[in-house]
């Protein structure tokens, strides 16, 4: 059956469907939704994690390093100024081959404030080692992300998927 949903929604339920046991953000626009719809479904009872509250988007990849490390299969999203936030992190989960997931919902960078779409925020970091992978529209957003888990976690590679 067709199901028409918000985008940010669609890929909440698709990462529910791919059962991280660590979730972990910062809210920053437009990801926000992502994590709130994972939150709600942890607090309901309907995706068995742990979804980590945390203070700054450093300190949610933190968490996601840690518990990839730890061998739990993790989630984490982010966007514009807090993907710049992490990128300490982000090259530490390279560098580690750490199978992670992050959703990078592009914006623009803020000079001073900017919402608009733009792949500046994960453009910049394509050296990172991370495997990035661009979606045209919502569906192939969310196809992205199974696909993202299939990727990261092959043994032959071991690196971490930026959808």
């Amino acid at each position: 059956m067709k199901q028409f949903i918000e985008g940010s929604h669609a890929i909440a339920e698709i990462v529910k469907l791919c059962r991280p046991g660590v979730i972990s953000a910062y809210p920053i626009t437009p990801q926000t939704h992502i994590v709130e719809d994972l939150a709600q479904m942890v607090a309901n009872g309907e995706l068995p994690a742990q979804c980590v509250n945390v203070e700054s988007e450093h300190s949610a990849a933190s968490v996601v390093l840690g518990g990839v490390a730890a061998g739990v299969r993790s989630y984490t999203a982010t966007s514009s100024q807090g993907l710049f936030y992490m990128q300490e992190v982000i090259f530490n989960i390279a560098g580690l081959r750490l199978p992670l997931v992050l959703t990078c919902a592009n914006r623009a960078i803020s000079a001073p404030i900017n919402i608009w779409n733009d792949q500046q925020d994960s453009v910049s970091l394509r050296d990172a080692g991370w495997i990035q992978l661009y979606a045209e529209d919502v569906q192939e957003a969310v196809d992205l992300h199974v696909l993202g888990y299939r990727i990261t976690e092959d043994k032959s590679m071991m690196l971490p998927v930026m959808v």
